[in-house]
C-alpha cells in the first residue's frame, strides 16, 4: 500500500458509539491501519466518571512555562489531584473570545532540551527535509505578513463576534437534540482526532476534507518543527508521527489540556465534503480505498458489475458510493473522511473555545492565529498539494454530482448529515429538500 494514497487517518477497534450522544451505528469506523499507542490500564479503570453536562473547558490566562505540562510522556506518578471545572450547560451565556498565549519567547516551553533521541531524530529529519518546491511556488509564505489585531479592530471585532454566534448556534443545538451528552464521560477515544501543540497551548480536533493536512503543517511551525509550512510534504504530514494526539497522554495530561488549552475545530459544508471525498478516493488510483471500499460496494450495488471492476474496486460511481453510505448494512464500515464532524469531534461533549470554517478559512484561520500570538508572518497555506491540478470541490461542482441522485437519496443524505447541517448552521443545499 502506498502511504500517498491515504491522509487524515486514525484506526480505532472501539465499537463506534456516537461520541455526541445517540443512536449507535451498524458498523465501525474504519482507517487505514497504523501503530495506536497504548493506553494505560488506568483509564479505562479509573476515569473519572464525570457528566459531560458539568464539565467546562474553558480557556485561562497562562503564565509562561520553563517545564513541559503535566502528562507528558516524560511526567512521573502524580503529585496533585486532577482539576475538576464544571459548568451549566443550560444556563451559561455565550463566552466572548478571550485566547492568550504566553507572549515571552524565553518563557515558552523548554522542549527542545529534554527531547528523547528518537524525538531528536525525528526533529532534525523534518528540519533538515528537502524543500517541496511545488508547494513553495503555491505558498504564501513570506510574501504577507498577517496584520496585527490592532490594525483591523473592526475586522477582529466582527470576527469575535461571528465566533460568539458559531458557539452559541451549536450549544443549542446540543441542548436540544443531545440531552444524552450530558451524561456521558469523557473518554480517550473522544479525544483521538485531537492533535496536541504544547508550546502555543493548541488542541486542533482535525475534520479530514476541511483543511487537516494543512492545518497540521501549521502545527508543526508553531511546534517548531519546521521552519514554513511549505517545508513539509505531504507524507511527513500524516505519517511522520511529529504531533501527538492527546490520546497519547494519561489522563491527567488530557484534562489539564482539555481546562487550560485552546480547542480549535474547522468544518466544511456536510454535502461539499462528501463529494470531496468521494473525487479524492475513488477517482484517483488508490491503493487502500479501491480494494477495502471500492470492491464492497461495487460487488453490493452494481448489478453485473465486470470481473475486473470486482478485481480492483475500481470505477465506483457517486450513486452507488451514495447507496453505501445509506445503507444501514454497510459491507464495509464508515471511515472519518465522511463520517459526522458530530461524531469525530464531539462537540456537545468538549467545549471548543473556536469554531471555524473552510468557507472562510482564510479569515478565521488568521484570526485564530492572532488569537493565539503566533508569529506574524505565519499564515495559512493556499496551496493544495494532492490533485493540485484539479479544481477544488466547490458548491458548483457539488451540485453536479448530486444532480446524479433522485430526490429521495438526496433527502436522505441530507438526514444522515442533519445534525452536521443544523450545529454549524449550513443552509439547506436543495430548493426540494424539508
Amino acid at each position: 500500500m502506498s502511504p500517498s494514497q491515504l491522509d487524515c487517518r486514525h484506526w480505532t477497534s472501539a465499537d463506534y458509539t456516537e461520541a455526541a450522544g445517540g443512536v449507535s451505528p451498524e458498523q465501525p469506523l474504519l482507517s487505514p491501519p497504523q501503530q495506536q499507542p497504548e493506553l494505560s490500564q488506568v483509564w479505562w479503570t479509573q476515569w473519572p466518571i464525570v457528566p459531560a453536562g458539568r464539565i467546562k473547558f474553558s480557556i485561562r490566562p497562562q503564565q509562561p512555562h520553563n517545564d513541559l505540562p503535566p502528562g507528558s510522556a516524560q511526567d512521573g506518578p502524580f503529585k496533585a489531584a486532577t482539576e475538576r471545572v464544571t459548568r451549566d450547560l443550560s444556563s451559561r451565556a455565550p463566552r466572548g473570545l478571550s485566547l492568550r498565549a504566553p507572549q515571552d519567547p524565553q518563557g515558552q516551553l523548554n522542549v527542545g532540551a529534554r527531547l528523547r533521541p528518537r524525538q531528536r531524530r525525528r526533529r532534525l529529519l523534518i528540519k533538515k527535509m528537502p524543500a517541496a518546491a511545488a508547494l513553495r511556488a503555491n505558498s504564501s509564505a513570506g510574501t504577507w505578513v498577517r496584520p496585527a489585531p490592532g490594525a483591523l479592530d473592526g475586522r477582529w471585532a466582527s470576527l469575535r463576534e461571528t465566533q460568539r454566534e458559531r458557539k452559541r448556534v451549536m450549544r443549542e443545538a446540543c441542548a436540544k437534540y443531545r440531552a444524552s451528552s450530558s451524561r456521558r464521560a469523557v473518554t480517550p477515544r473522544h479525544v483521538s482526532r485531537i492533535f496536541v501543540e504544547d508550546r502555543h497551548r493548541v488542541l486542533y480536533c482535525e475534520v479530514p476534507k476541511a483543511g487537516c493536512s494543512n492545518w497540521k503543517r501549521v502545527l508543526m511551525v508553531l511546534a517548531g518543527l519546521a521552519s514554513a509550512t511549505a517545508d513539509i510534504q505531504h507524507n511527513t504530514v500524516h505519517y511522520g508521527g511529529a504531533l501527538k494526539r492527546l490520546d497519547t497522554f494519561d489522563r491527567h495530561g488530557i484534562l489539564h489540556r482539555l481546562s487550560t488549552y485552546t480547542k480549535m475545530l474547522f468544518v466544511r459544508e456536510p454535502f461539499e465534503r462528501l463529494v470531496s471525498a468521494f473525487r479524492d478516493k475513488f477517482e484517483h488510483p488508490n491503493s487502500y480505498y479501491h480494494p477495502v471500499f471500492g470492491k464492497a460496494i461495487l460487488a453490493r450495488y452494481r448489478a453485473n458489475a465486470s470481473r475486473e471492476a470486482l478485481r480492483t474496486g475500481s470505477g465506483v460511481r457517486f450513486p452507488e458510493f451514495v447507496q453505501y453510505l445509506l445503507d444501514v448494512h454497510r459491507p464495509v464500515g464508515m471511515d472519518i473522511h465522511w463520517d459526522h464532524v458530530s461524531r469525530l469531534c464531539s462537540p456537545c461533549l468538549i467545549d471548543y473555545d473556536f469554531v471555524g470554517k473552510f468557507e472562510s478559512m482564510e479569515d478565521d484561520a488568521n484570526f485564530f492565529l492572532s488569537l493565539i500570538h503566533a508569529p506574524r508572518n505565519l499564515t495559512f497555506p493556499r496551496f493544495k498539494d494532492r490533485h493540485s491540478e484539479e479544481a477544488r470541490t466547490t458548491a458548483r461542482i457539488t451540485h453536479q454530482y448530486f444532480d446524479q441522485l433522485s430526490t429521495l437519496q438526496r433527502q436522505r443524505a441530507y438526514d444522515f448529515y442533519y445534525m452536521d447541517y443544523l450545529m454549524f448552521n449550513y443552509s439547506k443545499p436543495f430548493a426540494d429538500l424539508y
